[in-house]
């Protein structure tokens, strides 16, 4: 008989009890009663993702400390590999008495972190020249999803980092900084500043002033005038500029086009560098990708006119708003002349297909799976990748 945990330990076990389908909970009383059995489970996901297992693994491993129970863990897709729909990524085993309440959430802490992972990998190797940083807190449903979004997003970018992308130079908060190796969120301002401020200038003006050694991106759609306002802040600051240490940060929303740019125009400035971009579209949407409002292909192109023509080559351009797989791929056609892209988008927006499956696979050394899941048996042979 397990001693009974203590403090912290306690604190555990309630809200594993709290949190779990009673179904689960049931099922523990009743294996007590009758008798426990050592049980190993399949854990899948219906989609194709990038393992993702950190966190659940660490968990399960906490779980098993406090309830002083063994739980093997055998890892056949290690974190950052690519598994195909259905595939177990791990195998759990142990007591079937204590691990019968924890597949709920077991799973909570596996799916969504590998479908995000698989979401910043794509984002990644479409854009492997362009820099990523990952802006997922705002949009995330507390603090305990905001650490999975941007433990994915470091999972996925060191995955394309594998094969040669620039990946994610790290995120926009202090709190997951760590994720990226980093002691500290990256970030200058928000469009509230500009507000305060008054003007685009005097903002970055601020800013300067109060963070003299630090780098500076603007923000310079406040106004509607990002080129008008993106050259201002140049001419203020040209050491900056010519030294490659000054960034405007196009986050044109999607209810306006660029300043100076309307349907026609917006095709006329890739007809100047990418004609063959605007023949590739095959849906509306990569067509409001390349020519639409907000940040398009043909805006970034746009600002890299300005910037060029007005002498100030070596400042770079951040876009963001609504970089997820399918834009970052549109704009990789296009070849938009991005140096950064800040985004949150790789968290997932079908969250159904986040949902992890658990299947028992053997009890006490007899492989038995529900009809239909036989393809999680274990094979002859198999072990962790």
């Amino acid at each position: 008989m397990n001693a009974e945990p203590g403090g912290a330990g306690r604190g555990l076990i309630a809200d594993i009890a709290a949190r779990t389908d009673t179904y689960f909970n049931r099922t523990r009383q009743i294996v007590r009663q009758f008798g426990d059995k050592r049980v190993t489970y399949a854990v899948f996901l219906r989609r194709p993702v990038i393992s993702a297992p950190r966190l659940m693994i660490e968990w399960l491993r906490a779980v098993a400390e406090i309830r002083r129970t063994e739980i093997g863990i055998d890892l056949i897709h290690p974190e950052g590999a690519w598994v195909g729909a259905g595939e177990p990524i791990v195998y759990v085993s142990g007591s079937l008495m204590e691990l019968s309440d924890l597949e709920t959430i077991m799973l909570q802490k596996l799916g969504p972190a590998c479908v995000a992972a698989h979401n910043a990998y794509q984002m990644c190797l479409a854009l492997p020249e362009v820099a990523f940083l990952a802006m997922e807190a705002r949009h995330c449903a507390g603090a305990e999803m905001q650490e999975m979004m941007a433990y994915a997003a470091s999972v996925g970018s060191a995955a394309a980092k594998r094969e040669g992308a620039k990946g994610f130079i790290g995120n926009a908060n202090d709190g997951t900084a760590h994720w990226f190796g980093a002691p500290r969120g990256l970030g200058t301002m928000p469009h509230a500043l500009i507000g305060y401020a008054g003007s685009t200038v005097r903002a970055a003006e601020m800013f300067r002033e109060t963070f003299p050694d630090d780098a500076l991106t603007v923000l310079v759609d406040y106004f509607g005038r990002e080129i008008t306002d993106g050259l201002a802040v140049c001419a203020r600051f040209p050491e900056l500029a010519a030294e490659g240490r000054l960034a405007v940060r196009l986050d044109t929303h999607g209810g306006r086009f660029l300043e100076g740019l309307d349907p026609p125009g917006s095709y006329a400035v890739l007809e100047r560098h990418v004609p063959g971009a605007i023949r590739r579209y095959r849906s509306d949407t990569e067509l409001r990708y390349l020519v639409g409002t907000g940040v398009s292909a043909a805006a970034v192109w746009r600002m890299r006119e300005a910037l060029d023509g007005a002498g100030y080559k070596k400042v770079r351009i951040v876009a963001s708003s609504g970089f997820g797989v399918d834009k970052c791929r549109v704009m990789a056609d296009a070849r938009a002349p991005i140096d950064v892209v800040g985004t949150g988008s790789f968290i997932p927006d079908l969250w159904s297909e986040t949902y992890a499956t658990a299947d028992i696979v053997d009890y006490d050394g007899v492989p038995m799976v529900k009809v239909g899941r036989e393809f999680l048996l274990r094979k002859n042979g198999e072990r962790r990748k």
